[in-house]
């Protein structure tokens, strides 16, 4: 991987913090890093998600990544 741990980090929660929507799917970090393998991209959101930074969110049928404590049902459904 040619990104530094700490950098992409940084910039997948500036992404997050920076649009209007709560929730996003593992392809819309895959677009923030095109020269990287969805592996390498998958290890950053491990870590996030393990650091508690992020969380996974699901539909039921469809996972998704937030930043912990973000969005609308975060209080609602008892994740704080």
């Amino acid at each position: 991987m040619a990104l530094d741990m700490a950098e992409a980090k940084q910039q997948i929660i500036d992404f997050c913090q920076s649009k209007s929507k709560s929730k996003f799917y593992f392809n819309d970090f895959t677009k923030l890093f095109p020269d990287e393998k969805a592996r390498d991209v998958k290890k950053i959101l491990t870590a996030l998600v393990n650091e508690e930074v992020m969380e996974f969110w699901s539909s039921g049928s469809t996972t998704m990544y937030g930043l912990k404590g973000a969005g609308k049902q975060a209080g609602a459904e008892g994740e704080d």
